[in-house]
């Protein structure tokens, strides 16, 4: 096998980019300065600690609203 990667071809990246529009939700989200840097010394990725907060806080949300 080759050590060489190999790269995504024109369709592949076209499928990709359509299942994403398809299926996820795309958020530009700012932080004051430093805040990535604290989540990523979590041990977490910024987008996984992001979708999880905002997802709790939604379930929270949501369940105070429907009592």
């Amino acid at each position: 096998m080759s050590d060489e990667k190999k790269k995504a071809t024109e369709a592949h990246m076209r499928a990709t980019a359509k299942y994403e529009k398809e299926n996820y939700d795309k958020v530009l989200i700012r932080f004051p300065k430093g805040t990535k840097e604290r989540i990523k010394n979590t041990g977490n990725s910024v987008n996984g600690f992001t979708v999880e907060a905002v997802l709790e806080k939604l379930a929270e949300l949501e369940g105070i609203e429907q009592e």
